[in-house]
């Protein structure tokens, strides 16, 4: 474009009286013809602002107008991610202080309202441009960490969407198409607005970095003078960024909220759907808080979220598989997997710093034993001892699995279960079940035995007969042993009190293959459920007081 051209543009713009030109094209040198046509209309008219590029390599303004306030520099701030979204209003070079181009249109353009710069009367060094006070960029605000804030910065709020302003071709403005009222009283921008000029931007509000969201430069300078307008005539308020104490306080409620909902959550697959929850909750809050105008930090909350809440997530799952070895170390092998689970699900009842507790409760005590192992051990060699005992157990473990009872003990050819363990009963009927479970486990226990016996015969192997003893009362339980290897077992009368039915009087019902004894706290949960004979009221061995005891034969079914 030559001078002439250029002095033409203006000319005719001047004739439709706007309160501020801004010629945003670089005219360092002059382009004949018409050049001095140009510094005339520029030197008659001081509501003509050109540009000039800041800095040593920069761009000189027209050389006419040097050192005059109709010149504004109009560089830009673009951070590191490609992203305009602060503005110059000064800038220094340790000796004089420059306006920016925009700031130099708005001011003329207020001038005409009577409206000119002031220092704020709290902080002098803020500048107030009618009942509003622009503070200064510092360099942590909103997002930013050690941000450059050399210059006099601010924060663009970008409020006026793409399209706010009208735009108009230099064929239009010479051939005088465009209405008066068009441009009237109006600060009316020049620049170029074809791709291969380059100034072109991107903005918060650009929704990708395709060349179709781009902003021209021009019209990235009439945002920013459209927004100190804004500021001066209407009052609104410039972008506010919360302060360092409130940041803090904000990135450290996060990481509050993230170790909290850690706590709760306690699953990895859980954690991605809250923490991506957490996340669109923040992002949104965020995005309606920038709309609002106030730049609230979304990256470190939203760290500080998700490393919290994975690091408390990531600690009770382990602690959790920690605790979940310790209890199915201690029962997954005794015990039905429902039963297991069931202790899995209420451990917070049972679990006491990652170790069984100690509690009191009502259970029901089986213990058997082989009838005529010993003759059997001595005539066989140890492997094929081993697998014949092997076989027994298995078949009987899984009976006392089937009933609900919880193997607590081996020693030879014996077994001890408990009908009631690990969970608290909480009510008679629940106890009066344990028992019944147990006399069904010891019924069963002899069907088993009767058909393990066949078998054995027809491998020529011995057979067997059993004894129970059952009895229901109090007892201790809890896990015994240290913290490599713990046992959960229970202790107490009422274990010696079942251990003594089983042995007592070794020569009774011998003719029975398995020959139940219950104690009669035991048969008062039986009811009429099973076949029952009284053997007696007897001194145990080892114990002080007569107990009544009866023998089981049979359910009644």
């Amino acid at each position: 474009m030559t001078d002439a051209t250029l002095a033409r543009t203006l000319a005719t713009l001047l004739k439709y009286k706007p309160r501020a030109i801004g010629l945003d094209v670089f005219r360092d040198i002059s382009v004949p013809p018409g050049s001095e046509k140009l510094e005339s209309i520029l030197l008659e008219n001081q509501n003509i602002i050109v540009v000039t590029k800041f800095g040593d390599e920069g761009v000189q303004p027209p050389a006419i107008l040097k050192n005059t306030e109709q010149v504004g520099f109009n560089d830009v701030i673009v951070d590191p991610g490609g992203i305009v979204r602060r503005g110059l209003l000064f800038l220094d070079d340790g000796e004089k202080v420059f306006y920016s181009f925009a700031l130099r249109l708005a001011l003329l353009s207020l001038r005409a309202e009577g409206i000119v710069p002031r220092p704020d009367a709290s902080s002098p060094h803020h500048l107030r441009l009618g009942q509003t006070t622009i503070p200064p960029f510092e360099e942590s605000d909103g997002g930013y960490i050690h941000a450059d804030a050399r210059g006099y910065q601010f924060f663009l709020d970008f409020k006026d969407a793409r399209g706010s302003f009208p735009t108009y071709s230099l064929k239009s403005l010479l051939s005088e198409e465009i209405e008066k009222a068009a441009l009237k009283d109006k600060v009316v921008l020049v620049g170029f607005m074809a791709e291969s000029v380059k100034d072109f931007f991107y903005t918060p509000r650009s929704r990708s970095f395709r060349a179709a969201q781009q902003v021209q430069g021009v019209t990235l300078h009439a945002n920013i003078v459209s927004q100190l307008l804004r500021h001066a005539i209407d009052g609104s308020s410039p972008m506010k960024t919360l302060k360092q104490r409130q940041e803090a306080f904000w990135i450290l409620l996060w990481a509050v909220m993230g170790s909290a909902t850690g706590l709760l959550i306690g699953s990895l697959w859980r954690f991605f759907i809250v923490g991506l929850s957490g996340l669109i909750i923040l992002f949104f809050s965020s995005f309606l808080a920038f709309f609002q105008g106030w730049w609230i930090p979304l990256v470190p909350p939203a760290a500080v979220w998700l490393i919290s809440a994975a690091s408390i997530t990531a600690y009770v799952s382990n602690l959790e598989k920690r605790q979940r070895e310790i209890l199915m170390g201690l029962f997954s092998k005794h015990v039905s997997p429902e039963v297991a689970e069931s202790i899995w699900r209420q451990r917070d009842q049972f679990l006491n710093d990652g170790r069984p507790r100690s509690q009191e409760l009502m259970v029901t005590v089986l213990f058997s034993d082989l009838r005529g192992f010993t003759s059997v051990s001595e005539r066989m060699d140890p492997q094929p001892l081993i697998d014949w005992l092997n076989t027994y157990m298995d078949s009987m473990t899984q009976l006392i699995m089937d009933n609900g009872g919880v193997v607590d003990d081996y020693a030879g050819d014996s077994i001890k279960a408990n009908f009631g363990v690990p969970l608290p009963r909480t009510s008679q009927a629940e106890i009066g079940r344990d028992a019944i479970n147990a006399a069904n486990c010891a019924l069963a226990m002899e069907n088993e035995i009767l058909r393990l016996n066949s078998l054995w015969q027809e491998q020529r192997l011995p057979d067997v007969g059993i004894r129970i003893g059952i009895f229901t009362g109090p007892v201790v339980a809890g896990a015994l042993g240290s913290s490599q290897r713990l046992k959960y077992t229970t202790v107490g009368d009422t274990v010696n009190t079942a251990a003594r039915l089983e042995s007592y009087d070794k020569d009774f019902a011998r003719e029975s293959l398995c020959r139940i004894l219950v104690g009669e706290s035991t048969l008062r949960y039986l009811g009429n459920q099973f076949k029952t004979r009284l053997v007696g009221e007897v001194v145990l061995k080892g114990k002080d007081q007569k107990i009544t005891i009866y023998q089981i034969f049979g359910g009644k079914g």
